[in-house]
């Protein structure tokens, strides 16, 4: 009657060999660690670079050891994680600002147990801490853009316009566009024409200086936030982006004051790849090749991955379009067999497209590579004491020059990529948007917990404490019986974070509270049917029949009461975020797994004990 086939004996104990395997990584702690990667993806980290990193860090007295190259990227650990901060700090001013040096946490993970993929459990921000970034757009920049735009479109105004608007020059100075003119009456002909349109949010000026007859146009203070909201703006969605294509559980991306933006990264393992794409301020410019000479056009070099001999070319300085009219990106392969990128275009970027090259049939096509980067200077500080100091600037190259067969649409391909991996990160940060203005890293560290060390530390005591009541209560009230509940919640808890462990699931504190609710629900599920068991033993039913019956009656109580409590923490999945999200997952996972354990563990256990006994003279329970 209480007996289960060896099948069933065998199901339970691989799923616990399974499950001890896939938790044993969250007992090996951490180590500190600073990661190297470098600043493009076209170049290789070598064995000189982390030999060059070691230096400085014996130089400066920091303990470190076990450097190692994985794929693009080096890490280096460090025996004291007070030293950390100081150790990306020494290692940051020796490689020089070519490099991503970022914090990292560097697993401890037995090799064996990492070649079968097991991984330590993840664990949030309020648990453990995490990678924290505080970026500052530069809204400076903004403006410059938008000011240079503006020039381009009144220059196209007033040529449009003919002899009677014409002007000298039309330039960007000072925070306004600047246009000259021969006589007042084109001058007040052009300040007619941009009384409309899209100079409206311009304030125009007339101005004459040193016999030159002026038109200022100085954007209005509302106008000026305006810009730099959007950009603070568009750069958080994009950031969002950004960090949902690495993949991270559970982040924090939010605006904090007028230009900077807060960024916390909870459980990643490559922070220096994340700081580096996050970063970034990569876009594209598309501009037609010039002809003839003049002031219109700009002379840009080839990236060095680029194999046409030429080293430079001459490129207009009006645009065609720029990257923020992607609107999809996908990294490929041409007929050749040569890294490309098949691009998107919005359907103003695609008209603009058509525009230009439909009537430039024969002409090369320039894409230039924009992005903002870092370089190291010396400067002498007020001691006296010459120190190297992050400057930015931005580096513009021509990664593709090809002639124009016929007019281009919303769709077309970028060639002449240096490798496959240059392809797939130029088609990520594309897809992913492009910052409308550039960023710099305002402060960096890793974050305890947020809930504070102490209360922490209340919590798992208390968790402990009741734990330990829970067991007590069960083997003093259920004896033998409320050993195998013991056993079974056990059993329950392992399973439960080897489960977390293995579909890369966050454990936040709420996540503990999941824990918590998930015991007391392993143990309810016994608790009936201890009850039961004891009943049909009062209600005069042999041994084996108040077992059996035991287990077949309360089975339904448990199944419905598990299953509503399932329902509600999906609900709280779909509507809620952050850590509503992890409770959710925890106390559903524990939900399946106290299914398992407390019916089907138990069962076997008590099977083993008094189903070979056909007539047991007493029951422990």
């Amino acid at each position: 009657m209480n007996r289960y086939p060896l099948w069933k004996y065998l199901l339970i104990l691989c799923v616990l060999a399974i499950a001890f395997v896939y938790a044993a990584p969250n007992l090996y702690a951490p180590d500190p660690a600073v990661q190297i990667s470098a600043q493009n993806s076209a170049t290789r980290m070598d064995d000189a670079v982390l030999a060059s990193a070691a230096t400085a860090l014996d130089a400066a007295g920091i303990g470190h050891f076990g450097a190692l190259i994985t794929g693009n990227s080096g890490l280096i650990r460090v025996r004291e994680r007070e030293q950390q901060l100081a150790a990306k700090r020494v290692v940051q001013q020796a490689l020089g600002f070519d490099y991503v040096v970022a914090l990292n946490l560097a697993p401890t993970t037995p090799t064996w147990l990492s070649n079968l993929k097991a991984k330590p459990m993840k664990l949030g921000l309020d648990l453990s801490g995490g990678v924290h970034f505080l970026l500052e757009v530069d809204t400076h920049n903004i403006m410059s853009v938008y000011l240079e735009t503006k020039a381009t479109q009144l220059r196209d105004r007033l040529r449009a316009a003919g002899s009677e608007a014409r002007y000298q020059f039309v330039r960007v100075e000072g925070g306004r566009v600047v246009a000259t003119f021969e006589t007042a009456a084109r001058r007040d002909r052009a300040a007619l024409l941009v009384s409309e349109g899209d100079f409206r949010e311009l304030l125009a000026e007339p101005a004459d200086a040193d016999g030159r007859f002026l038109l200022n146009l100085t954007p209005s203070p509302e106008v000026i936030a305006g810009r730099e909201d959007y950009a603070v703006s568009q750069n958080l969605t994009t950031l969002r982006n950004r960090v949902n294509e690495l993949g991270v559980s559970e982040p924090v991306v939010q605006r904090q004051g007028r230009n900077r933006i807060v960024v916390q990264l909870p459980g990643v393992q490559d922070t220096a790849e994340a700081k580096r794409i996050i970063g970034k301020t990569a876009n594209l410019e598309f501009r037609l090749e010039a002809k003839g000479e003049g002031l219109a056009r700009e002379s840009f070099e080839f990236r060095e991955s680029h194999d046409q001999r030429e080293p430079t070319a001459w490129l207009e300085r009006d645009l065609v379009i720029s990257g923020d009219r992607v609107i999809n990106a996908a990294s490929g392969y041409d007929e050749n067999g040569q890294p490309q990128v098949n691009i998107t275009l919005d359907g103003d970027g695609g008209r603009a497209m058509s525009r230009a090259t439909r009537s430039n049939v024969g002409r090369r096509l320039g894409v230039l590579f924009v992005e903002t980067r870092q370089r190291t200077e010396e400067q002498i500080n007020a001691e006296g004491v010459v120190e190297k100091i992050p400057v930015d600037y931005q580096e513009k190259k021509i990664i593709s020059l090809a002639t124009i067969q016929s007019a281009l649409g919303v769709q077309f391909r970028i060639t002449g990529l240096g490798s496959p991996q240059e392809a797939s990160e130029l088609a990520l940060l594309l897809r992913a948007g492009a910052l409308a203005a550039p960023m710099k890293f305002a402060e960096e560290r890793t974050i305890g917990p947020s809930l504070g060390a102490e209360n922490i530390s209340a919590g798992v005591l208390s968790t402990q404490i009741g734990l330990a009541v829970v067991i007590v209560f069960m083997l003093f009230y259920y004896r033998m019986f409320g050993l195998f509940a013991n056993l079974a919640l056990t059993a329950n808890m392992v399973i439960l974070v080897a489960l977390m462990s293995i579909i890369g699931a966050t454990l936040t504190l709420p996540g503990i509270a999941g824990f918590v609710l998930t015991m007391g629900m392993a143990v309810d599920a016994n608790v009936l049917i201890n009850a039961r068991i004891r009943e049909e033993l009062h209600n005069g039913q042999t041994i084996q029949g108040a077992i059996a019956a035991g287990y077949d009656r309360a089975y339904t109580s448990i199944l419905d009461s598990n299953l509503t409590t399932l329902l509600v923490a999906g609900i709280l999945y779909v509507i809620g975020t952050g850590p509503v999200q992890g409770f959710a997952v925890t106390l559903s996972l524990g939900i399946l797994t106290s299914m398992f354990t407390a019916i089907m563990g138990t069962r076997a256990l008590t099977n083993l004990v008094y189903g070979s006994n056909r007539n047991p003279k007493k029951l422990w329970i």
